[in-house]
């Protein structure tokens, strides 16, 4: 029996005749069966590779076969947008077998809600948020509505994974299957992933039953078409863009909001049909953007990462990437978008107009080549999201036992591994400063907890990220977008100019008390903020860096232009040898220790090597002296931190790129730094840097 004659007769009758396939790829062959078993399993493929297929077939084929009757299966992505995109598939795959399909999210209105909760579908699909907000709603009978819950997919999984998301999308499925009654099978699908069978542990390390990675070898291995020119300029990178390809269909990635307006008005400018797509325009313009695109030819859309992850915006030509990702995975997802077509390939172009980017995207490009990619590494924990579950789980009950509390929660691995004593002392410290409340025993959420989350049905409970003061944009009664709020604090006289989808605005008026502006177009150029920290980069990206620049061969795919400027910077860092690092000293007492170790390892040592010069400082690539206050002391010191031990070497609490945790009021001060400092262990990182040697040059002698 072939692995297509396991599925359900009439899922095999209309994937045949329905669907007019010819057969099913292998990842979809070799899905049947482990799926139909009921494991846990993660599946792997490059994007577009037939992953919701290849999890979504086995999956009717058991509710088809087994008979699953209500709300059987949760379909869960990171982005509305992706939900919405899926939508339409699924809800015709389930129609021709007789299932229904509904997507709930922020976005949906009250009357569909309504209708989903008086006649379930058989899936649904959503964000863990909007399942966070089912399953504390007093208008929702959660105990009726996932009782007969069976299945979850969720959809790249490696988004969430990565960060504290993927602690409180763990957390809700444990409640779901503690209403359900049931170990809920989970299937988590992704294109980018460097240690899949991590992922596939930490996804169900919960679960009793066999779990595995599914990942057949690839269909075809055709090289992509991978490009990398130096431009110099936003301004250049357009000139680009307008005079190549013409006549085919572009998605260009930007790594910053404010650079996609930038970009996307210096296409405009040029005549070029452009649109733009990013998470601080309004739903319908975005969709809006996302449809004219999707139905144009001769055009551009200008993106963040928002359609990074699968979104359907037809056929693409090409990808272009205005200087670089931080990660191959990233890039991975971002070629993937193209090559969908049968006879096309796929290719990705690099416009590079800072040399920093530029180095990194010939690094990205030489880790691509060693076949390598980021492990996925969950944040070590997640006492936040305990706290944050706990007030949850009170307002789900309506109140709720301490010693009932591992019951709901305790098997979630972020929380298991914490000891039980340690959880005990977080609802203590809740109950002692009024975020919690006791009566009789029964817990609830406190005076202090409902004033800092219970605004507007306690919806600041449902993120698990700090959110910063925004400010939505209007034209008339049309929502265009939000922007920080420092975009209307202007030094000149006259109102505030902004950019946003791609179009200048003046602003007429704004409502402070309800973070309202109000503006009209405008032929003047505006710009718009959105605060970000600079991304730090990791240790195996700075290395590549290095790599780059000691290779005396020249990658291919290099432009006349980028292989120009890779021969002036290697010129440049001719004192760099490999496997040492380099401190250069010069004659007027700055000087400049290039570790290429990456921004964490760096800032922490910049907290040792602080007392030594007039100001030091760090990036991902180097530390910088100003006036050194004693240079033979300078080198000892350097000396001592190479040949000291990585217990030796903590990074300060007060470092800005460290992400504020949402919730830590909940938290003591004690336990607030004992989770910080176990999510910035240094200790690999830096066993791999004291391996290297150090180089001491004085220059301008």
């Amino acid at each position: 029996m072939s692995e297509f004659d396991k599925l359900h007769p009439a899922l095999q009758h209309h994937i045949v005749n329905s669907l007019g396939w010819p057969g099913l790829r292998p990842l979809q062959e070799s899905t049947i069966q482990p799926v139909l078993d009921g494991e846990h399993a993660i599946l792997l493929a490059p994007t577009a590779g037939g992953k919701t297929e290849a999890a979504c077939f086995p999956i009717f084929s058991r509710m088809l076969t087994e008979n699953w009757t209500g709300l059987s299966v949760l379909y869960i992505c990171p982005i509305k947008a992706l939900l919405n995109n899926l939508e339409e598939r699924l809800s015709y795959y389930g129609q021709l077998l007789g299932r229904s399909v509904a997507v709930w999210h922020g976005d949906i209105s009250a009357s569909r809600k309504a209708k989903i909760i008086a006649d379930p579908p058989d899936i649904l699909l959503a964000t863990p948020e909007s399942l966070e907000v089912m399953l504390v709603s007093n208008r929702i009978d959660h105990r009726i509505l996932f009782a007969n819950v069976r299945s979850v997919i969720i959809d790249e999984v490696h988004a969430f994974a990565g960060d504290d998301r993927g602690w409180h999308l763990l957390s809700v499925l444990e409640r779901i299957s503690v209403i359900a009654g049931r170990e809920l099978q989970r299937l988590g699908l992704s294109a980018t992933v460097g240690n899949p069978e991590v992922l596939c542990d930490w996804l169900a390390s919960s679960c009793e039953s066999k779990r595995s990675v599914i990942n057949p070898p690839a269909e075809n291995n055709v090289v992509p078409d991978v490009q990398v020119d130096w431009v110099g300029s936003v301004r250049n990178a357009a000139i680009v863009i307008s005079r190549l390809h013409r006549g085919e269909k572009r998605l260009v990635f930007v790594d910053s909001r404010s650079r996609v307006e930038e970009l996307a008005m210096e296409l405009r400018g040029l005549g070029v049909a452009t649109y733009v797509s990013h998470s601080c325009l309004s739903l319908e313009e975005r969709c809006s953007a996302e449809e004219a695109f999707s139905q144009g030819s001769d055009c551009v859309i200008v993106a963040t990462s928002t359609l990074e992850l699968g979104i359907d915006v037809g056929d693409l030509d090409r990808v272009i990437q205005l200087d670089s990702p931080f990660t191959v995975a990233s890039f991975l997802q971002r070629i993937g978008r193209t090559g969908r077509r049968a006879g096309s390939s796929r290719n990705c172009l690099f416009l590079a107009t800072k040399e920093d980017a530029f180095l990194r995207a010939l690094a990205l490009l030489k880790l691509w080549q060693k076949n390598f990619v980021e492990p996925i590494e969950p944040p070590a924990r997640p006492m936040h999201i305990y706290a944050q579950q706990v007030m949850a789980l009170t307002l789900q009950e309506n109140g709720i036992i301490a010693q009932d509390i591992g019951a709901w929660l305790g098997a979630m691995p972020g929380f298991s591994s914490v000891a039980i004593k340690e959880r005990e002392q977080a609802v203590e410290y809740m109950l002692s400063t009024s975020v919690l409340h006791s009566d009789s025993g029964i817990l609830g959420v406190g005076r202090t907890g409902e004033n800092s989350f219970g605004q507007k049905n306690f919806m600041e409970l449902f993120s698990v990220f700090t959110s910063p003061p925004m400010v939505k944009v209007f034209h008339g009664k049309q929502e265009l977008g939000e922007v920080h709020q420092l975009t209307f604090a202007v030094k000149e006289e006259g109102p505030a100019l902004l950019t946003l989808g791609g179009r200048s605005w003046i602003t007429k008026y704004i409502d402070w008390a309800r973070k309202k502006a109000y503006v009209e177009p405008t032929d003047m150029r505006g710009r718009s903020q959105w605060l970000s920290s600079g991304q730090p980069m990791q240790y195996e990206m700075c290395q590549a860096i290095a790599e780059t620049l000691l290779d005396e061969d020249v990658q291919d795919g290099l432009s006349t232009r980028a292989q120009n400027l890779l021969e002036e910077l290697k010129e440049e860092f001719g004192w760099l040898e490999e496997g040492k690092t380099t401190l250069l000293i010069d004659s007027d007492g700055n000087a400049n220790w290039w570790t290429f170790s990456g921004r964490l390892l760096n800032a922490a040592f910049t907290e040792v090597l602080a007392g030594e010069a007039d100001k030091v400082g760090s990036d991902n690539l180097c530390i910088t002296f100003s006036h050194v206050y004693d240079v033979e002391a300078l080198v000892n010191k350097v000396r001592d931190i190479m040949g000291g031990k990585s217990s030796d070497i903590c990074l300060s609490l007060e470092e800005d790129f460290i992400q504020e945790l949402k919730f830590s009021e909940c938290l003591a001060q004690k336990e607030i730094d004992k989770e910080i400092l176990a999510r910035y262990s240094l200790g690999r990182d830096f066993d791999r840097f004291a391996l290297r040697g150090l180089v001491i040059l004085h220059t301008g002698i």
